[in-house]
């Protein structure tokens, strides 16, 4: 597979150069901010998200914009801890993840279960009613620290991404945490972050709810495993005349 091919030259080239690791990080991290918000109708630019992170507001955005972006920045600083600490994957992680994504948006519901039903635009797929939720986020993390040990990071991110995604847990936030959770998986195993694309939005969601519908992972996991040789290709492209 030339993704792990890819995963091979780039563990070859460590240690990276550290000016240049931290600016492919900064440009992957405002990439993955600015995509993953705007995926959910955020309206700000990735240039507007940048002056944000930077501190700056924008006029004509409303505060719950700001906020989605300042929370992003920090629920991916959270990741990195937890990968930096190599902690064992947990609900709990889950629950803080959430609670920063909507930390000062909706902190009534942040890193809490849903008591409500809820229904995703556009898809077909519904998912469970609130009263199941703890039995299938239980169910979640049996198959996670269970059978998805024997699968390459690649398919058990994106499927741990599609099973969250698909239980809902949570009234709002779903998609970004799912996506910070899809990372996890992937920077757990030394692969750079990926970014599903506001411009592959439509494809995002159909293979989602396919997934959802006939448990059928195929199209999600292609999807995920395109962009994970992309950020590899972003990479390789950055140290090809590096040797360390």
């Amino acid at each position: 597979m030339r993704k792990i091919s890819q995963k091979q030259q780039l563990d070859a080239k460590y240690p990276l150069p550290k000016y240049t690791l931290q600016s492919l990080r900064e440009k992957l991290y405002l990439e993955w901010t600015y995509n993953s918000n705007a995926i959910e109708g955020n309206t700000l630019t990735i240039n507007e998200t940048k002056v944000v992170l930077e501190g700056i507001t924008v006029g004509g955005k409303t505060m719950r914009e700001h906020l989605e972006v300042i929370n992003h920045r920090e629920a991916i600083t959270y990741v990195e801890d937890i990968v930096q600490k190599a902690e064992p994957f947990s609900e709990w992680q889950i629950k803080n993840l959430h609670r920063l994504v909507l930390k000062g948006i909706e902190d009534e519901y942040a890193g809490v279960y849903r008591i409500q039903q809820v229904f995703i635009s556009g898809a077909v797929h519904i998912p469970p009613d609130p009263l199941r939720i703890q039995e299938q986020m239980d169910q979640l993390m049996h198959w996670y620290h269970g059978a998805a040990q024997a699968f390459h990071p690649i398919v058990s991110g994106a499927m741990l991404h599609a099973i969250f995604v698909g239980i809902h847990p949570f009234i709002d936030g779903n998609g970004r945490t799912s996506r910070l959770l899809l990372n996890l998986e992937l920077m757990k195993s030394g692969y750079p972050p990926i970014i599903i694309k506001v411009d592959n939005r439509l494809a995002y969601y159909n293979a989602l709810d396919k997934a959802h519908t006939t448990e059928d992972t195929q199209d999600f996991i292609a999807l995920v495993a395109a962009e994970v040789e992309l950020s590899l290709d972003l990479y390789l492209s950055a140290v090809s005349n590096f040797t360390p």
